[in-house]
C-alpha cells in the first residue's frame, strides 16, 4: 500500500489502519514509522482501538532488532533524561524481570558501588513478580522511594547507587503502552519488553546493562526457551544501540533465599552482606556482580572479578554502603544494623509436611501470592514486617510434621486463605529430585 503525498510532494503520515496491516502481514517498520507511532501514543492521538490492534500485531509477528532500537531510542526522546558524563567513574544498570524472593538487586547495588561502579536503580512496576524493590525498601521507616531527578543524580555522584521508583518523566510513552500490553494480554511481547527496560535504563545515564531475565513458577516467565529468547533479544538489541549488555537466564522455580516478604527480604540483603545468606543467593549473586563488575571494567578478569565481590562482603563496604543509601533516601530504623531489633510479628506458625518425603516441587508463585494475602489488613494497607521464613528447597528431605516454612503473621484475618496457597505450593516425593541449575544460560 502506497503512502499519498500532496501536490506538494510532502509525505501524509501513514494511517493507523496502513500501520496495524503491515505488522499484521510481518513487515518492518521504517524510522519515521516508528517515530510516528511513538509520538502518536505520546500525544492520544492513535485512538486505543488501534493501539490494541497495534501491540497485539507487534505481539504476534515480532520485531527485528533495528526496529525495536529505534523504538527504544524514540521512547527515550519522548521524556526526560539523566545524563551522568560528570561522574567519571563507570555506570551499569541492573534489571531482573522479577522472581519470589528475588533481592539481588538491594545487594548488587551496594556491591557495585562499593567496588567504584555507579548503579542507577529506578524500578517499576513491570521489573518484580509482586513486589518491586522499592516497595521492599520502603518497610524501613522513612525510606524514600520517590526522589527527584536532581536528587537522583546527586546520589549516585556521592554514594554510588540509589534505588527509587520510576519517574514518570522519564520515557512517559511507555507507561501507555504497558498499560495496553496488560489490558490486551500481551505483556510477555518480547520486542516490547526489550524496548522498555532498555528505554528506561539507557535514559538514566547508564553505559552497560547486566539483564537477570527469571523463568519459571515464580515468574511471568513459564518457559525456558521464551526466557532464552527474550535475552538474546535485550543483548541484541542493546548492541545495535551502542550500549554494552550482558544476560543470564536463571531460575526462578523456587523462591530465592530464605524468605519472602518486604521486611524479611531487607534484612536477608543485609545479613548476606554480614556475610550470611544461602547457597542459592551466593551463587547468583556472586555470577552476577561478576558481570556486572567485567562490564564496567574495573575488574579485567573473571577471577579478578569474584574477588573483588568477595573483598566488599567480607570487609564489610558493601554493607556500609548499603546503609549509607538507605540513611541517604531517610530511612532510619534499629534493625538496619541490630537484627534483633527487627519488629518480629506477634505469631508464628509452621507449615507441617503432611508425609515423609523429599521436596520435590515449589511453586514460588503460589507462595508470593500467599505472603500477599497474608500481609494485606483490612484496611486495604500492607503490614511491611510479616511473610515467610525458614524455607525448605527443592531436594530437601523433610520428615512428616518437620516445617516447610515457618509463616510470620500479625492478624489472623487472612491467615487461613494464605496458608491455603502455602499448602498448595509444595509437592513431597518418595526420591530427591535433582535441583535445577541457578543459572541457566549466559548470553553477552
Amino acid at each position: 500500500m502506497a503512502i499519498k503525498r500532496t501536490s506538494g510532494k510532502v509525505p501524509l503520515k501513514p494511517s493507523y489502519a496502513y500501520l496495524i496491516e503491515k505488522k499484521r502481514d510481518g513487515h518492518e517498520f521504517t524510522e519515521d514509522e516508528v517515530r510516528n507511532i511513538v509520538d502518536s501514543i505520546l500525544d492520544d492521538e492513535m485512538p486505543d482501538f488501534q493501539m490494541a490492534a497495534l501491540v497485539m500485531a507487534i505481539f504476534f509477528k515480532d520485531m527485528a532488532a533495528q526496529e525495536t532500537a529505534v523504538f527504544a531510542d524514540e521512547m527515550i526522546l519522548t521524556g526526560e533524561t539523566i545524563e551522568l558524563s560528570d561522574i567519571s567513574r563507570p555506570k551499569v544498570a541492573k534489571y531482573s524481570t522479577g522472581g519470589v524472593g528475588d533481592k539481588t538487586s538491594i545487594i548488587l547495588s551496594a556491591i557495585g558501588a562499593a567496588c567504584g561502579v555507579v548503579v542507577p536503580g529506578m524500578s517499576s512496576p513491570d521489573e518484580d513478580f509482586v513486589l518491586t524493590v522499592h516497595n521492599k525498601l520502603s518497610s524501613v521507616p522513612g525510606f524514600k522511594t520517590k526522589l527527584s531527578l536532581s536528587d537522583f543524580h546527586k546520589q549516585l555522584s556521592s554514594i554510588g547507587c540509589a534505588i527509587c521508583e520510576h519517574d514518570d518523566s522519564i520515557a512517559p510513552v511507555d507507561a501507555k503502552i504497558y498499560k495496553m500490553r496488560h489490558a490486551t494480554a500481551t505483556i510477555p511481547s518480547l520486542p516490547l519488553i526489550t524496548a522498555s527496560v532498555l528505554s528506561k535504563k539507557f535514559a538514566v545515564g547508564s553505559d552497560g546493562l547486566v539483564v537477570d531475565v527469571k523463568w519459571g513458577n515464580g515468574s511471568f516467565l513459564r518457559d525456558i526457551e521464551q526466557a532464552k529468547q527474550l535475552a538474546r533479544t535485550i543483548t541484541r538489541v542493546a548492541r545495535v544501540m551502542k550500549h554494552r549488555c550482558v544476560a543470564l537466564v536463571t531460575d526462578m522455580n523456587q523462591p530465592l533465599g530464605n524468605c519472602v516478604g518486604m521486611g524479611l527480604e531487607v534484612m536477608e540483603a543485609l545479613d548476606f552482606l554480614r556475610g550470611g545468606g544461602t547457597e542459592d543467593m551466593k551463587e547468583l549473586v556472586l555470577k552476577l556482580g561478576m558481570e556486572i563488575l567485567r562490564l564496567a571494567g574495573v575488574a579485567g578478569s573473571t577471577l579478578s572479578a569474584k574477588q573483588s565481590v568477595e573483598r566488599v562482603i567480607e570487609d564489610g563496604s558493601a554493607y556500609k554502603k548499603l546503609l549509607e543509601m538507605i540513611k541517604a533516601q531517610g530511612g532510619s530504623a534499629p534493625w538496619l544494623e541490630d537484627p534483633a531489633k527487627y519488629p518480629m510479628p506477634k505469631h508464628t506458625r509452621k507449615l507441617p509436611a503432611p508425609k515423609r518425603g523429599y521436596v520435590h516441587n515449589i511453586n514460588a508463585g503460589q507462595i508470593a501470592r500467599g505472603v500477599q494475602i497474608l500481609s494485606t489488613l483490612k484496611n486495604g494497607k500492607f503490614d511491611p514486617y510479616v511473610g515467610v521464613t525458614e524455607i525448605k528447597k527443592v531436594g530437601t528431605q523433610v520428615k512428616q510434621g518437620e516445617p516447610l516454612l515457618m509463616i510470620q503473621y500479625n492478624d489472623e484475618t487472612n491467615l487461613d486463605a494464605a496458608m491455603d496457597y502455602f499448602r498448595s505450593a509444595y509437592r513431597l516425593a518418595p526420591r530427591r529430585p535433582t535441583p535445577p541449575p541457578i543459572v541457566v544460560e549466559r548470553v553477552a
